[in-house]
Order: C-alpha cells, then structure tokens, then sequence
C-alpha cells in the first residue's frame, strides 16, 4: 500500500502548476484579488490545500506567477522584427490592454516592481532603445520614464472604468463632466474651456498611444 507522503506527491504531480494558475485566474478575474485563497483555489480544482503548496508557496508567489503569465502571453504576441518604435508601440498597447482585462495585474506590478513580469516588460520597451540610436548613458532613463507611463496610466484606465458611474455610461459621465468643465469661468480656466469637447469625445486607447508617441519623440532628440 502506498505510503501517505507518496500519495500526496502523486496529487501534487497530477496538479501542475499551469493548472493552478489558470484557476486563480479565473478567480482573479471574476471576484477579485481579495477573492484570491488558497482554500477558494482548491475548492475550484477540487484538491487539497497541501497539493497547491506543492506548486507555490504562498499568495504572494502565486500573485507573481498569474501575473507573469498573461504578460509572458502579451510579450508573445509582439511582431518580432517589427521596427523598434512600432514595437514599443505594439508592447505597450498590449500591456494597456491587458491591464485593463485584468486589473489585479496593474495593482501587483506597482508593489513588486522587482519580479519577472515587469523585467519583461522593461526588457520589451528598453531593448529597442538602442536600435533607436539612445545614447546608452540614457537608455535607463528613457526606458524608466515609458515604462512608468504605461503603467500608470494603464493601471488609472483600469480603475476608471470599474468606478462607479452613478448608473451612467462613459459617454454619459464624459457629456456631465464636460458640462461642468464649460461652466468653469474662461478668465479664470482658459485652456479647459478649448479642451472640453475633446474631453467628450476623446478614445482612451488612441490618448495612450498619443502619450507614447510624446515620449518617443523626446527620447528622438537625445540621439
């Protein structure tokens, strides 16, 4: 008769870790990070708490390892030998999409800006800093200030649109603030008077891409 130790074992191996991650997705996605335990987790896959241990070691280590996973995907997903503008372009539409799938990602990246994902990320936007011509004394910098934007305003993008609206749609919250902006006195709030309409019907993806292509031409003229 088997042992316990080599019954357990036998569960852990037939439990791998993709499986795991690919549940606490689910949960993440669904219900939210604080949604996100280890009994929660094997109630899904119909295991033991001991099994999951086996695979990660904590919440923190699974957190980091459902992260890396669906930026691993969108780093996939960039056309390689794309030119190097088009393909920070390409990684950084790809993370503000990503983000704004899965919110939890955004929040996980800012307070573990050391582990894997973001690595890949700064590796995806600052290996094609070279091929751009940065002097190398200033890739750190421009690689830093394009990955914090995207970041930032990915994860504020995310928060926006899950806040509530007070029963509005986006068009609906935009038309009410862009009322209250043109109601402001010009003398006093010259430059939101001309952008209000703007505001209304601006696309948040295209104003993301527009922020990058600022960045990008700043970084332009360090060459």
């Amino acid at each position: 008769m088997a042992s316990r130790a080599q019954r357990t074992s036998r569960r852990a191996n037939a439990l791998s870790k993709e499986r795991i991650v690919e549940a606490a997705i689910e949960i993440l996605d669904t219900d939210g990070e604080s949604a996100l335990t280890f009994r929660a987790l094997a109630a899904r896959l119909s295991t033991g708490a001991g099994a999951l241990y086996w695979h990660v070691a904590n919440k923190d280590d699974l957190l980091a390892a459902t992260t890396d996973d669906v930026i691993t995907r969108v780093m996939t997903d960039v056309v390689a030998g794309a030119r190097p503008r088009e393909t920070i372009r390409a990684v950084a539409l790809g993370v503000f999409d990503v983000i704004d799938a899965h919110p939890w990602v955004g929040a996980h990246l800012s307070r573990q800006p050391g582990q894997s994902a973001m690595l890949r990320i700064f590796e995806g936007v600052g290996g094609q800093l070279q091929a751009l011509g940065v002097p190398e004394r200033a890739q750190f910098d421009a690689a830093s200030a394009l990955v914090n934007y995207i970041l930032g305003v990915a994860g504020q993008n995310a928060a926006n649109a899950r806040q509530d609206l007070n029963g509005m749609d986006r068009s609906a919250f935009l038309a009410t603030v862009t009322a209250q902006w043109t109601q402001l006195g010009p003398e006093e709030y010259p430059f939101v008077h001309r952008v209000a309409a703007q505001l209304r019907e601006h696309d948040d993806r295209e104003q993301f891409l527009a922020g990058i292509d600022l960045i990008l031409a700043g970084i332009g003229t360090l060459r």
